[in-house]
């Protein structure tokens, strides 16, 4: 089948509205995971992993001090749920409902239907494969249902793991961006990398 009749039968004719993906997140399930709104009562866990100097040293956020502003990050992400503006998934343990991680949206172009995504995971969590299978998920959700057409992230030029994750889902590196971001003081080269909806269909076991 050709790659016009697999974007004509897989995607959807008309983009969904994207900002009411943003309002209200859908459940996505993978083989071991949830994602799912992250949730108040979250913050135990949520902090269990984002208070990990080793987890927040190659994000932009710093690492949480204290249970209170942990509590202060999930009200700042449940505004933006209210709000329709681009925002995380928690990804849930399956297996004992535990919150491990965050995967989302950065940012997004409504002009041009581009994303830029991005995710963290707690340290015991990191090898095993689960942050690919998260992000398999989320560029389903983006290009399968809410009809972007390319989809980006960027990892820190020292943090090859995370190129590895983007690349076991099929996006591409495109390049090295000197300089990019300041991250805890330093300025960073970063890496990105993309992927474009004709070619998610591609790689689709249908397509």
């Amino acid at each position: 089948m050709g790659i016009r009749a697999c974007l004509s039968r897989l995607l959807p004719e008309e983009p969904e509205d994207v900002r009411g993906f943003f309002a209200s997140l859908p459940p996505l399930e993978t083989e071991r995971l949830l994602l799912r709104p992250v949730r108040r009562g979250d913050a135990a866990d949520f902090y269990a992993y984002a208070s990990d100097p080793e987890v927040a040293r190659h994000v932009l956020w710093r690492a949480h001090r204290s249970l209170s502003e942990t509590r202060a990050v999930i009200r700042m992400i449940r505004r933006q749920y209210w709000n329709a503006e681009p925002s995380l998934y928690a990804i849930v343990l399956r297996s004992s409902g535990r919150m491990i991680g965050t995967i989302g949206f950065n940012a997004w172009d409504e002009e041009h239907l581009s994303a830029e995504v991005g995710y963290s995971l707690a340290r015991e969590f990191w090898h095993q494969g689960l942050a690919t299978e998260a992000l398999r998920a989320l560029l389903g959700l983006c290009f399968d249902r809410m009809g972007l057409h390319r989809v980006e992230g960027m990892h820190e030029l020292d943090n090859p793991a995370s190129g590895r994750v983007m690349e076991h889902c099929g996006m591409r590196r495109e390049g090295v961006l000197r300089g990019r971001i300041r991250n805890k003081g330093a300025w960073k080269d970063v890496c990105l990398y993309a992927i474009l909806a004709e070619e998610w269909v591609s790689a689709s076991p249908a397509g």
